[in-house]
């Protein structure tokens, strides 16, 4: 595959400082990927937005070693005309690129059913090139149940694919569902064990300020409903009421964000709860090995790469049954609650702050999702389509 390109579409990609940090994980993989390929091309249309939105303020177009990123703006409103016609915008924003650049690719990899994959099906048709999509999340456990418009346009795109790849055994069901005849493969995402790895937690807090006489409970996730941020703060109410060695932060950024600080006030919690903001993912891992605990409430996750990013440091995992923590979490690196439940969720804190746990064995664990480890199972996949095409 040395003499070939290769073209990613993804629906969010980083920046070149990773200012923006939507799609990080694409990235990542890539990093890997792109030693196999003699160019590979990555294409992340962004809305136009004036600005106001991070993907517009921060993208622009940029290369490093044999790889070119490009972020073509096109018109978007959110409404639901517009909504519809996401992937016919993509596919012209993504065609238009290609003509102009003269970009010349043997394989596509598309992340995310929709909008990508669309515009991965529609390139397919017009290139004639074998057409890989990683199905991640919601577009396929949420969109094509809503209704018999997103089934069909869903169904379609799958069907489209030369191979799908989705990330969980849970994805795995919901795609079944479909009667997908396309070929289907769980490999999950990985995580970058040059960044994540376990060092000492008090010189970790000591870089970060915080006191080495509290054991820290941490949770990294953007501020949105579907993290269950607000559970972790009533959750934290009851903790303190047995206990004052504990405090939990709170790392991401999003529209929740002024509501969890009222929550946070109205319980008086703000000596003990700190939202500290968004950070980049070079940043994370410093957080990690200054925690305890991690924690991941969420009501759904397709996966969670965050909690293997934090078991990576060795850090053992409170997680709810989500659909994607369940897959992830034994025994020996974790305990599982159900979601939306602070009491259960307090007590598996408790449990997880008391416990001795083997860090080493959980770091062991941790390493069949280096990103070494899934890019090996993925380049399978590119190996034998780029075969059959030749």
């Amino acid at each position: 595959m040395k003499f070939k390109n290769l073209l990613i579409i993804s629906n969010r990609f980083p920046d070149k400082k990773d200012m923006f940090i939507g799609g990080i994980f694409v990235k990542e993989q890539l990093n890997y990927i792109r030693k196999y390929f003699k160019e590979v091309t990555v294409i992340s249309p962004v809305p136009r937005s004036l600005g106001l939105k991070e993907d517009d303020k921060y993208c622009r177009d940029y290369s490093y070693e044999n790889v070119k990123v490009y972020f073509p703006r096109f018109s978007h409103l959110p409404v639901v005309y517009f909504r519809n016609r996401l992937g016919d915008n993509y596919f012209k924003a993504i065609n238009r690129l290609i003509k102009k650049k003269n970009i010349k690719f043997d394989l596509i990899h598309a992340h995310f059913a929709w909008p990508s994959g669309y515009a991965g099906a529609k390139l397919k048709e017009k290139y004639k090139k074998p057409l890989i999509i990683t199905a991640h999340g919601y577009d396929i456990y949420d969109l094509p149940f809503r209704n018999e418009f997103w089934q069909n346009k869903i169904k379609y795109i799958l069907n489209s694919a030369d191979f799908i790849i989705t990330i969980s055994n849970k994805n795995l069901q919901f795609i079944r569902k479909l009667n997908v005849e396309t070929p289907t493969k769980v490999i999950p995402n990985g995580y970058n064990s040059n960044l994540f790895y376990p060092f000492s937690k008090d010189l970790a807090k000591k870089k970060l300020n915080l006191s080495l006489n509290k054991k820290i409970i941490l949770t990294v996730g953007n501020l949105v409903e579907v993290k269950g941020h607000k559970y972790l703060i009533q959750a934290m109410r009851e903790i303190l009421k047995q206990r004052k060695d504990v405090m939990c932060i709170i790392v991401g950024s999003g529209e929740l964000k002024k509501g969890l600080e009222k929550l946070v006030k109205d319980l008086n919690l703000q000596g003990h709860i700190k939202l500290v903001g968004g950070k980049s993912h070079k940043e994370v891992p410093l957080w990690m090995n200054a925690c305890d605990v991690f924690v991941l409430p969420s009501l759904k996750e397709s996966f969670g790469i965050v909690q293997i990013e934090a078991m990576a440091c060795g850090k053992p995992i409170v997680a709810t049954y989500n659909g994607g923590s369940e897959e992830i979490i034994k025994e020996k690196t974790g305990i599982l609650v159900e979601p939306r439940n602070p009491k259960q969720l307090k007590e598996a804190l408790n449990k997880a702050l008391d416990k001795e746990w083997n860090g080493q064995k959980i770091v062991e664990y941790s390493k069949k999702f280096t990103w070494e480890e899934i890019v090996n199972l993925i380049n399978g996949i590119y190996e034998e389509l780029l075969n059959e095409k030749d």
